[in-house]
């Protein structure tokens, strides 16, 4: 037997399941890109998805809920200038096609010369970043319920406090196809799956939540029993931990993020800035600052699709471009931004492979990937003892940002008290409060132990969720202000 190129055989997953069960080859689409470029526009594409989509849960002991969801259709998106036309549908066939042709191609003035010229077939560059599998057939549904029922039981026989188990498993096979303009096919073959754990503790009428769990682009069979341990692990002793804890206290305090999943902070208060269209429209409080000093020395934030097997990685992202490791901060000078192709050529700056869209029904955007800080030179232990009287952060909740000032929230989930370097008890209500370019500058220790987050996050912008990646060593930030209940 003679393999194929995996960009080849990527293509030719796409075409067998998008293209020929509706009668289509590559001539409609040429055919329909061409009757877009016959008025006057700057880009154009066709976005085609597959997504079959199963869930599993349980609670209460048992596995109650099952589902199972098969998703297709096509975009088609016209650009003239910083105007979008597109429409969308869930029709695979030519008719439907060419009429959102037409109706795109209204965006600019009709005309023969169109700013975005055909070219010959290309195939775009891309790499294998993960499996071309297909995550649902890796375990049978018997499997996939003792997976959940294995995961309740040990959680309850780790302590006696847990009183509550919820666990959920999701699997996902995405193939997407793209089309453009200027000829370049693309496609790519995505697998996803997370498994989540929520455990509850009680004592002494007192009640607390833990959670913990992970994913990536693999199947199924990747959740061993060392792993499951783990989460469960993790999520009782949160649940456990959270019973003793105190209120949080309040003021501007020395905070000590914790490695790992505390890098959403970083995510939300520095990332979003950094996305191409607001700083574009000068709506960002990093606009127009590449090449100054945006944050402490030692500080390198990276936005990087290229990790093999991580959740916020893409083979080519969803304009068909293949994904990059992006150097956003070094050394606390900001280098650049993460860019779309309309975002990029409006600006004038270079594509990231950061185009990403929800589905075919979503326009894409700039979005980030994995965004991460690196690590530096100080022991983790060395950071915390350096606290005389701070907030150790391990976990985080919820939180927002406000992209045009920088100004977050953020909810700590998992938090401990220190005193001349001693953790002395974990407390309860904290919220950071700060500025996200002020914060970076605030950096003050960096530690040697960056690590990315187990898998388990979502983005949202503009109504569109994405899977993303976090993460970043221990750090130190200096003066932040907490909001505490004590």
């Amino acid at each position: 037997m003679i393999s194929r190129e995996p960009t080849l055989e990527r293509l030719a997953i796409a075409k067998d399941l998008l293209l020929t069960p509706f009668g289509l080859d590559e001539s409609h689409l040429m055919r329909a890109l061409s009757d877009i470029r016959a008025h006057r526009v700057d880009d154009a594409d066709l976005y085609f998805q597959y997504t079959r989509s199963e869930g599993w849960s349980l609670e209460e002991g048992i596995v109650k809920t099952g589902s199972f969801s098969i998703d297709q259709g096509v975009g088609v998106r016209a650009v003239s200038g910083e105007k979008t036309a597109f429409a969308y549908s869930d029709d695979i066939s030519l008719a439907s096609l060419l009429d959102a042709a037409h109706t795109v191609r209204t965006i600019s003035s009709a005309g023969k010369s169109a700013r975005v010229k055909a070219t010959s077939k290309k195939i775009a560059s891309s790499r294998s970043l993960y499996p071309g599998i297909d995550p649902i057939s890796t375990l049978d549904s018997a499997s996939k319920i003792a997976l959940l029922e294995k995961v309740e039981q040990l959680a309850r026989a780790k302590d006696k406090r847990v009183v509550q188990v919820m666990a959920g498993l999701a699997s996902e096979y995405d193939v997407v196809m793209v089309a453009r303009a200027d000829g370049t096919l693309a496609a790519d073959v995505r697998p996803l799956v997370r498994l989540s754990l929520t455990v509850i503790a009680e004592h002494k009428g007192r009640r607390e939540v833990g959670s913990s769990g992970g994913g990536g682009r693999f199947g199924l069979d990747h959740f061993d029993d060392a792993l499951v341990q783990q989460y469960v692990d993790e999520a009782v002793s949160n649940a456990t931990t959270n019973l003793a804890a105190r209120a949080a206290p309040a003021g501007e305090l020395t905070v000590v993020l914790g490695p790992g999943w505390p890098g959403i902070l970083l995510h939300e208060a520095i990332g979003h800035g950094l996305e191409g269209d607001f700083n574009r429209k000068g709506s960002s409080a990093f606009a127009g600052r590449v090449g100054q000093r945006v944050a402490a020395k030692g500080v390198t934030v990276l936005d990087d699709g290229t990790i093999a097997d991580r959740r916020g990685s893409l083979n080519v992202d969803d304009e068909g471009n293949p994904t990059q490791r992006n150097v956003l901060i070094e050394d606390g000078i900001l280098q650049g931004y993460i860019q779309d192709a309309m975002n990029a050529r409006l600006s004038g700056n270079r594509l990231t492979g950061n185009g990403r869209r929800e589905s075919y029904a979503h326009v894409p955007m700039p979005r980030m990937t994995n965004t991460y800080m690196l690590g530096g030179d100080k022991e983790p232990g060395e950071i915390v003892a350096s606290i005389k009287k701070g907030l150790y952060a391990t976990n985080f909740g919820g939180g927002q940002v406000d992209i045009t000032s920088g100004k977050f929230v953020f909810s700590a989930s998992q938090a401990f008290w220190v005193e001349n370097g001693k953790i002395l008890y974990p407390v309860k209500g904290a919220t950071l409060v700060g500025n996200g370019p002020d914060a970076l500058t605030r950096v003050s220790m960096i530690g040697n132990d960056m690590a990315l987050d187990s898998g388990v996050g979502t983005c949202g912008k503009e109504g569109q969720s994405v899977p993303v990646g976090v993460g970043q060593p221990t750090l130190r930030i200096d003066g932040l202000t907490v909001g505490g209940t004590a």
